[in-house]
C-alpha cells in the first residue's frame, strides 16, 4: 500500500482523507516539515510516498492523476508531491533542507509540498505535472478562497472529465466515431470491477483468435461471425488502453501486451481466412502472406522514421509540411488523412465487413490495395520530409546518435553483415546507402520470384543481397533517408520467402512460408517495443543465432536450391518452429523480469497502428 503523509492542521468538513485512501493510500498526519521528516522515513523503501497539504481542495481525479501515475519516479499538483521508490532519495533531501532552514522563508509559497517541488525542480529533478484541465487543484489560504474553490469544484463533474480523458487524444475516425462514445463506459465498468487492462487484453486476444477460427470454417455463417467477433475484439483492443487511462494502470507488461497481441491478432485472422479460403478450394495463402508482409512493412516505415527523427528539430520548412500545416486548418480534411493511411480501426473495420459480404480473395485484394495506397502515402510524404531537413540542416547531433542507434537495432544484421560491413572501410556516402539497400533487396526478390525453383540463381543473388547489406551498414544509419533501409531489409528478406514458396508449387509450401514470417516478424516487432520501452535491443546471442536477416535470406534460397519442393516445405517448417521458440522464449524472459524487477511504467500513445 502506498502511504500519505497529511501535512498541517486539520481542516474541518475535508474529505481529504477519505479522498487519499479511496486512491489506495495509507494517510499519515505531520505537524510540520520536521514531522513529516521522521514518517517519511519511516515509510518502507519500495512504497510510494505522497506528502499533501491538509488545505488541498480539488477533485479526486486531479489527486489521482497527480499521485497514482506509474510511470513517472516524481509528480506533483498543487498542494501535493508524490515520489516512486525511484525519486524517494530526491524528495529524501528536499524536504531534509526544509526542516534545516527552517522552512524555506525565502519560497513564495507557504505549502510545504509546494516548497518541496520548488526545491526538487532547482535540484534539476524531473517533476511530472499532469494537465489538469478543468479539474481544480488547490491550496485556499482563507475561508473565502477555500469556499470559491469548493464551488468551483462543485461545477465541473469529475467523473465526466475523467472519462472524457480515458479516450485517446488522437485517434482513427472509426475508433472516434464509432467505438469510444461506448468503449469508455465498458472500460469503466471494467474499472469498478477490479478487472485490470491486461486481463481486457487477453480477452481482445481471445475473441480475434476465434474470430479466427470462424473465418477457417470457410461457411458464410462462420465468415459472419468472424467479422463480428473482428468487431467486438477492436472494441476490447480500445477499452484496454481507455481502461489504462481511466485508473492509470499502466506498466510495461502492459505496452507489451498490447503491442504485440495487436500484431498477432490480425495476422492470426489472415491465416484464418487463407483457411477458410481453402475449405472451400481457393488458395489465398499467396495473398495472406503478401498482407502480413506489406503490413509489417510499413510499421517498419513507421518506427524507422519516428525513431531517426525523434529528437530532430520540430520545424520544417519544406512543401509538405506547409501543406500539410493548410489542410490541418480544415477539419474534414484532418480526418481525412487520418482514415486513408488505414489505421488499425478502419483497417479492422474494413477486414470485417468484407469478411462478413464477400469472399477471402476479394478481402485480400481490397486490403492489399489500400494498404499499397497508405505506404505509399506516407512514405512520400516522410521521403519529402527528411529530404527538406536534409537541406535545411535541421536536426541536431545528439538525435542523429540516438537515431543512428536505433536504425542499426532495427536493421537486424547478422554476423554476415557485420563481418563484411567491418571490412568495407568508411561505407557508402549520402544518399547510396538507402540506394544499396534498395538495389540488393530488388535483386534477390526478383531472383527468387522470376527464376524455377531449384535454380542457382536466388542463391547468387542472396550473396549479392549479403554484400549490399554489408555495405548500407558499414557506417552509422544517420543520413536523411537511412530510415528506409530497415523496411527495404524487411522487404527483401520476407519477399523472398514468399517468392520460393510460391514458386515450389506445393501443398503447404506457402502456409510453412506464412509461419516463417509471422516468426521472425515477432522478432523485429519484438525490437521495436524494446526500443520504445528504452530497454535496448535484443541480446547479440539472439540476433547471432537466428542469422540475421541477411544469414536467413540466404539460408532460404540455398535450401530452395538444394532440396525437393516437398523437402523445402519441411525445412521451412522446421525453420519457423526453431526461430519461433527462441525469439519467443528470450521476448518473454525479458519482458516478463523487466516487469517483475520494477521497470518503469510505459504507455504509448503514438501513432494508431
Amino acid at each position: 500500500m502506498s502511504t500519505a503523509i497529511v501535512t498541517g492542521q486539520p481542516v474541518p468538513g475535508s474529505s481529504l482523507e477519505n479522498d487519499l485512501r479511496s486512491l489506495g493510500f495509507e494517510v499519515r498526519s505531520a505537524a510540520d516539515a520536521a514531522d513529516a521528516a521522521t514518517l517519511l522515513a519511516a515509510v518502507p523503501a519500495d512504497r510510494r510516498v505522497a506528502l499533501v497539504d491538509a488545505r488541498f481542495v480539488g477533485h479526486p481525479h486531479a489527486l489521482r492523476l497527480g499521485l497514482t501515475d506509474p510511470r513517472f519516479p516524481l509528480a506533483a499538483v498543487t498542494g501535493a508531491v508524490t515520489a516512486r521508490p525511484a525519486g524517494r532519495e530526491a524528495l529524501t533531501r528536499a524536504l531534509a533542507r526544509q526542516t534545516t532552514t527552517g522552512g524555506g522563508t525565502a519560497v513564495a509559497v507557504d505549502s510545504l509540498a509546494d516548497r518541496l517541488v520548488t526545491a526538487l525542480d532547482a535540484e534539476g529533478a524531473e517533476v511530472h505535472r499532469p494537465d489538469l484541465g478543468s479539474l481544480v487543484a488547490a491550496v485556499p489560504a482563507d475561508p473565502q478562497t477555500r469556499n470559491e474553490a469548493r464551488q468551483a469544484v462543485a461545477a465541473v463533474d469529475d467523473e465526466a472529465v475523467r472519462l472524457k480523458s480515458a479516450v485517446k487524444a488522437r485517434d482513427g475516425f472509426f475508433t472516434t466515431f464509432f467505438v469510444s462514445p461506448y468503449s469508455r463506459y465498458l472500460a469503466r465498468w471494467c474499472a469498478r470491477r477490479g478487472l485490470t487492462p491486461n486481463q481486457v487484453t487477453t480477452a481482445s486476444l481471445l475473441t480475434a483468435l476465434i474470430a479466427a477460427g470462424c473465418a477457417a470454417t470457410g461457411t458464410r455463417g462462420g465468415f459472419v461471425a468472424a467479422g463480428l467477433l473482428l468487431i467486438l475484439s477492436f472494441v476490447l483492443d480500445c477499452t484496454d488502453g481507455q481502461l489504462a487511462r481511466y485508473s492509470l494502470q499502466y506498466s510495461t507488461l502492459g505496452a507489451w501486451l498490447d503491442a504485440t497481441f495487436d500484431r498477432a491478432k490480425e495476422y492470426a485472422y489472415y491465416a484464418g481466412l487463407a483457411l477458410g479460403a481453402a475449405r472451400g478450394g481457393d488458395d489465398v495463402w499467396a495473398l495472406a502472406l503478401g498482407a502480413m508482409i506489406l503490413q509489417t512493412c510499413r510499421h517498419v516505415v513507421d518506427f524507422s522514421f519516428n525513431e531517426a527523427n525523434a529528437h530532430a528539430a520540430t520545424a520544417n520548412a519544406s512543401p509538405t509540411a506547409a501543406l500539410s500545416d493548410r489542410l490541418d486548418s480544415v477539419g474534414w480534411t484532418v480526418w481525412l488523412r487520418r482514415m486513408i493511411v488505414l489505421p488499425i480501426g478502419e483497417r479492422w473495420a474494413m477486414i470485417a465487413v468484407l469478411t462478413a459480404v464477400t469472399t477471402p480473395r476479394i478481402t485480400f485484394y481490397v486490403l492489399l490495395v489500400g494498404c499499397a495506397f497508405a505506404a505509399a502515402y506516407t512514405t512520400a510524404g516522410r521521403v519529402l520530409r527528411s529530404v527538406a531537413r536534409r537541406t535545411s540542416g535541421a536536426g541536431h547531433a545528439a538525435g542523429t546518435d540516438r537515431g543512428a542507434r536505433a536504425l542499426a537495432d532495427l536493421a537486424d544484421s547478422g554476423p554476415l553483415a557485420r563481418v563484411l560491413a567491418r571490412t568495407a572501410g568508411r561505407g557508402l556516402p549520402g544518399l547510396a546507402v538507402p540506394a544499396v539497400a534498395a538495389a540488393g533487396a530488388a535483386v534477390v526478390v526478383c531472383a527468387a520470384a522470376l527464376s524455377g525453383f531449384g535454380g542457382p540463381l536466388p542463391v547468387a543473388a542472396a550473396v549479392v543481397y549479403v554484400v549490399a547489406s554489408a555495405l548500407a551498414v558499414a557506417r552509422p544509419l544517420a543520413g536523411a533517408l537511412d530510415w528506409l533501409v530497415p523496411p527495404f531489409f524487411r522487404a527483401a528478406e520476407y519477399g523472398t520467402v514468399l517468392a520460393l514458396a510460391a514458386r515450389a508449387e506445393v501443398n503447404g509450401a506457402l502456409p510453412a512460408a506464412f509461419g516463417l514470417v509471422a516468426a521472425v516478424a515477432y522478432h523485429h516487432y519484438d525490437t521495436v517495443y524494446r526500443i520504445r520501452g528504452d530497454a535496448g535491443a535484443p541480446p547479440a546471442w539472439l540476433v547471432r543465432a537466428i542469422g540475421g536477416h541477411e544469414g536467413r535470406t540466404l539460408l532460404v534460397t540455398v535450401l530452395a536450391a538444394s532440396l525437393t519442393a516437398a523437402q523445402f516445405k519441411v525445412a521451412l517448417t522446421v525453420l519457423a518452429v526453431a526461430v519461433a521458440l527462441l525469439v519467443l522464449a528470450e521476448s518473454i524472459r525479458f519482458w516478463v523480469a523487466s516487469h517483475l524487477g520494477g521497470a518503469p511504467a510505459v504507455h504509448d500513445e503514438g501513432e494508431p497502428a
